[in-house]
């Protein structure tokens, strides 16, 4: 299957589409100013009223005749425009393939992900989701968003930061403690620099309990503390909370639970700054000490992972890529020069489960994972949005298709189409093959967008068998007007037949060997607009997708695990101080008022509004409508287990909607030779 690397097929059909959107956007520019002037976001509202003498409403009144006029005077030519580009669409690729190779920047950053011999002991994979808004500035208006072009550069600012940054984890198994360290690591990601790599995390085995602990577990020479920053501050404290490092809660503590006996204070301490290294007499790395259960850096205790290994040679072939990645307003420092690919992981036989029973870990972050594999995005609609936002992602992201779907009226039955299905998927590993499908059945407004669904094959290994490991991924959004649950069903079930189909038509033997693809794995990801609580969503819940692939975060129809967020936030709080920033977004959704105050939550068909107006929540944790899926047996023999889930802060004043990720382990389930 080729991909598309080019909207048209021709030079001179590239060329007559330019210049029917030449005699298009001088019309659809003004016309977008013109409505966006009538409707205020909150923030802009809340501005006028804090400045009495602002000029906004006679800016309005001056502009908005002005606007008008020249709308008018443009028109003619739009009209001219608009039935030229609607004849071309029929010539036009449903999506636009680009690859960039990645600068020397960027390689040191690891972004180009490694293609080596699969082991049987296998790899981890994350995947992302993200619905980001991206509307014409105008529509965006009506979900309290603005400044789309702007966005649209921020977001993929962050996401780019935020999945370059080391993967670093605090686990702190204590009675009263199972989770991972909630706190944002911004102190942990900034400007260090690492040239080796310690394991994904700590073997809980005796054979690893008893191995000499010779040198500091997390440093390296030549790093900065990931721990501490300068000054007295811990940033890994919390009020009233017992420190895992500071076992005596005193972050001036003379005892310092990593260096050995007798040694020198150096400046390089991973877990002390300089100057802060008073005392060299260590409690628990003396001779015969190393052992102890009381140590935090032990298994028993705190166990630190750091996952940043060099990246393999770039392949060769590839295109050059574009500048070098800008700074990040407002999120984790760009400075970032850690190295990163696919991190292997080993399976411990003496692993503990985590949280409960679920066996992973869950989080709420307010950065994007580490070492970020797979993204998919939608309502990615404006088109030059779409470009700023593919630039910016391509900073970390070798390989995406963007504007995928279909305009006017080619491939979508009757319905003429404005907009296209709003899907981007970004990949580090080489994509094979792609294809996409219309929905049909879109009704009311829904049906201008040519929402569908997104198949993508990619290669993520070769085996010892020179056969390609590859895996699938099915990206989508589906219909979103409420009440319209049947609409959603007959989706669902037109992306099981077409994923199928899809994955029989890619499966067949390569012509050169013969040999047929491993799957590694199978993976759904969207924008679902229902949820798993509300009872008006009961028939989507009890869909064959939840049979055929399994949802981490449910327990069954109608019942989400007691950790589960909604991810629709409250499109009246978005500018609100308490979650403006990544970092106080996380703060209040890790706090059952604050998730009540900003969420929107699942409702009974008989609801009625409290004193706030709003609606009583029916349970959980509010309207989890973004998912990402995963079939549990892709390959005989092959064992795929989820390892972590997060709900992402990051793009906080950004988008409507709280990010989700999953990371994936994937192993053959024979032993390494």
């Amino acid at each position: 299957m080729v991909l598309h690397t080019s909207p048209y097929s021709s030079a001179f059909l590239r060329c007559l589409s330019s210049l029917s959107w030449g005699f298009i956007f001088p019309c659809y520019w003004l016309l977008d100013r013109l409505l966006s002037s009538c409707v205020a976001t909150s923030l802009e509202k809340r501005r006028r009223s804090q400045d009495p003498c602002s000029f906004v409403t006679l800016y309005v009144l001056v502009s908005t005749p002005l606007y008008l006029l020249l709308l008018l005077a443009s028109l003619p030519f739009a009209l001219l425009g608009f039935l030229l580009w609607a004849t071309l669409q029929a010539a036009r690729h449903p999506y636009l393939y680009t690859h960039r190779r990645p600068d020397k920047h960027q390689a040191e950053q690891g972004c180009v992900a490694s293609l080596a011999d699969w082991r049987p002991q296998g790899r981890s994979f994350c995947f992302g989701s993200s619905n980001v808004c991206l509307l014409p500035d105008s529509l965006a208006r009506f979900n309290n968003l603005s400044e789309t072009q702007h966005r649209a550069r921020e977001v993929g600012k962050r996401i780019s930061n935020g999945a370059s940054r080391p993967q670093i984890k605090i686990y702190i198994d204590s009675p009263t403690n199972t989770s991972i360290s909630a706190t944002s690591f911004s102190s942990l990601v900034t400007g260090f620099r690492r040239t080796s790599s310690l394991g994904q995390r700590p073997d809980n085995t005796p054979e690893a309990e008893t191995e000499p602990v010779t040198d500091c577990p997390i440093h390296t020479a030549g790093s900065d503390c990931p721990i501490h920053t300068t000054g007295p501050n811990c940033p890994i404290h919390t009020a009233g909370a017992d420190c895992p490092i500071h076992s005596k809660g005193d972050q001036g503590s003379s005892d310092c639970p990593v260096h050995v006996a007798g040694g020198e204070n150096t400046p390089e301490c991973p877990l002390h700054t300089a100057g802060s290294q008073n005392n060299s007499d260590c409690p628990l790395h003396t001779t015969g000490a190393q052992n102890s259960p009381d140590c935090p850096m032990h298994a028993s205790g705190v166990q630190i992972s750091i996952s940043a290994p060099e990246p393999d040679p770039p392949e060769a072939g590839n295109h050059q890529g574009e500048g070098d990645a800008e700074s990040l307003t407002g999120g984790v420092s760009s400075n970032n020069t850690l190295s990163h690919r696919t991190s292997m992981f080993k399976k411990h036989t003496g692993r503990k489960r985590r949280q409960g029973d679920d066996g992973f870990d869950h989080e709420i972050s307010a950065f994007f994972p580490a070492n970020l594999d797979f993204l998919c995005l939608q309502e990615v609609f404006d088109h030059r949005a779409m470009s700023r936002l593919r630039q910016q992602l391509h900073h970390y992201f070798p390989y995406i298709l963007s504007d995928v779907g279909r305009y006017a009226w080619k491939g979508c039955c009757s319905r003429f189409k404005f907009l296209n299905s709003g899907v981007m998927m970004a990949s580090r590993y080489p994509i094979l093959d792609a294809h996409y499908e219309c929905y049909p059945n879109g009704r009311g407004e829904d049906a201008l967008a040519a929402k569908g669904v997104l198949f993508v094959k990619v290669q993520v290994g070769t085996s010892h068998q020179e056969q390609r490991v590859v895996g699938y991924l099915t990206c989508t959004h589906l219909h979103a007007i409420e009440g319209d649950a049947a609409v959603r069903c007959e989706q669902l079930d037109l992306l099981l037949v077409w994923g199928a189909e899809f994955r029989k038509m890619t499966s067949r033997p390569s012509e050169e060997k013969g040999l047929e693809d491993q799957v590694a794995f199978d993976v759904v990801l969207g924008d679902l607009n229902f949820d798993n609580c509300s009872s008006e969503d009961k028939l989507e819940q009890q869909h064959a997708v939840f049979t055929q692939y399994k949802d981490p975060c449910r327990l069954g129809p109608g019942e989400d695990k007691p950790w589960a967020l909604g991810t629709l936030l409250d499109t009246s709080g978005l500018y609100d101080e308490e979650v403006s920033s990544p970092e106080s977004l996380q703060k209040v959704m890790e706090n059952e008022e604050g998730r009540k105050e900003y969420l929107v939550f699942p409702t009974n068909k008989n609801h009625c509004p409290n004193q706030k107006g709003r609606k009583i929540p029916l349970k959980g944790n509010g309207r989890r409508i973004d998912y990402i899926l995963y079939r549990e047996e892709v390959q005989q023999d092959w064992k795929v287990d989820i390892e972590e889930f997060s709900f992402i802060t990051q793009l906080a004043g950004l988008t409507d909607h709280l990010s989700v990720a999953m990371r994936l382990a994937v192993s053959t389930g024979e032993e390494e030779p």
